[in-house]
């Protein structure tokens, strides 16, 4: 075991007295990371949380592992084990004890570039290249990574980590302990432009689709005057982006997770608890409520509101308003039952026109019989 190893080493007490759970076994054996079970090195705290992937502990050499309540380790040929009643919540306080981070280093960076007017809170870093605005605030402990830009007056919250390459406009407000992954967009301006005259889109929407654009129309920039306010405890995804509001701050509620690649429109609110999965997009004035689960590839339509509890299958479309509670899929959005049963109906589609044709044929038959 290496030096560096060695200084980032926990024994399983030390892990099982953190997670607040038991250690089983020799307590003493010290583990520097984790890995699946069948990869698993003799140093390495083996991830086996369901019998199928205990069963691939003998391919590896791991001494311990973590394990379901009531496992037994010891038939497995371990030394030590941690039993967890739920072991992948288990793994959230585990990860978060081995996580190393990615080395942007204590301090201020000579080579960043701050507003002598910016307030910088106790043990704040900030990497390279990094530019803060005039007024912004930034809470204390918090890392502030390489290349990123912090717009004037824009506050963030105290133990925030704001990773390498995230954009946060002037006048937005961050909370304390968000994570902001790379790339992050927050801030930009919305997507809000209007025509001289009735637009084609209007036309089309009030008439359901009977008219259209007749002549050629110029766009005009409406800008965009609010900013985006997150709350406490939440997530960004990498190459995500949040649009500033138009006039009112679009809004993230607090212990919200929002994935890659999420695109969230002008005057959006978003309440607490919320998980928005990779690609979803979610178009400008749109009101999400309270631990809501929107699933990948996700497209919710403008202007609508979707209750508290709901939850949308993986590529669903949401097109019109949809109450607490309800499990959706489809496009359109309908009840997951629903469209189980509409799918399941299309499959037997040939089957039926063939029984038609049958029967068509049938009765031409006895119609000509007569």
């Amino acid at each position: 075991m290496s030096l560096d190893s060695t200084l980032h080493s926990h024994s399983i007490a030390e892990i099982a007295a953190s997670l607040g759970l038991k250690a089983e076994g020799d307590a003493d054996i010290r583990i520097t990371s984790v890995a699946e079970p069948a990869q698993a090195g003799p140093d390495q705290l083996a991830l086996a949380m369901k019998p199928d992937f205990a069963a691939q502990i003998g391919e590896g050499s791991a001494r311990a592992a973590m394990l379901w309540e009531g496992a037994d380790w010891q038939s497995m040929g371990l030394e030590a084990a941690i039993l967890a009643p739920r072991p992948r919540h288990a793994l959230s306080g585990l990860s978060a004890m081995l996580d190393r981070g990615n080395g942007y280093g204590e301090g201020i960076h000579p080579t960043a570039s701050i507003d002598p007017t910016a307030e910088l809170g106790e043990g704040v870093s900030v990497a390279a290249f990094t530019v803060i605005g005039a007024r912004a605030k930034i809470g204390a402990r918090s890392v502030i990574g390489p290349q990123v830009f912090i717009g004037e007056d824009a506050t963030i919250g105290e133990d925030a980590t704001i990773h390498s390459g995230v954009r946060i406009g002037a006048r937005c407000t961050i909370g304390a302990r968000v994570f902001c992954q790379f790339n992050a967009s927050i801030g930009g301006d919305g997507f809000s432009f209007v025509t001289p005259e009735v637009s084609g889109v209007e036309k089309a929407r009030a008439s359901l689709g009977e008219e259209g654009t007749q002549v050629a129309q110029q766009w005009a920039r409406i800008h965009s005057l609010g900013a985006v306010t997150i709350g406490d405890d939440c997530e960004v995804g990498a190459n995500a982006t949040i649009d500033r509001g138009s006039v009112r701050d679009t809004k993230i509620g607090n212990g919200t997770k929002i994935d890659n690649l999420v695109m969230i429109g002008h005057n959006v609110v978003v309440g607490d608890n919320t998980l928005i999965c990779g690609c979803c997009g979610i178009a400008g004035s749109t009101k999400i409520g309270n631990n809501v689960v929107l699933a990948g590839q996700t497209g919710v339509s403008d202007n609508i509101f979707i209750g508290d509890n709901v939850i949308t299958g993986g590529g669903t479309t949401v097109l019109s308003n949809i109450p607490a509670g309800r499990v959706m899929l489809g496009y359109p959005a309908m009840k997951m039952e629903s469209h189980v049963e509409t799918y399941k109906g299309l499959r037997r589609l040939p089957r039926l026109f063939k029984e038609v044709a049958e029967l068509k044929k049938s009765v031409s038959k006895l119609m000509g019989n007569e």
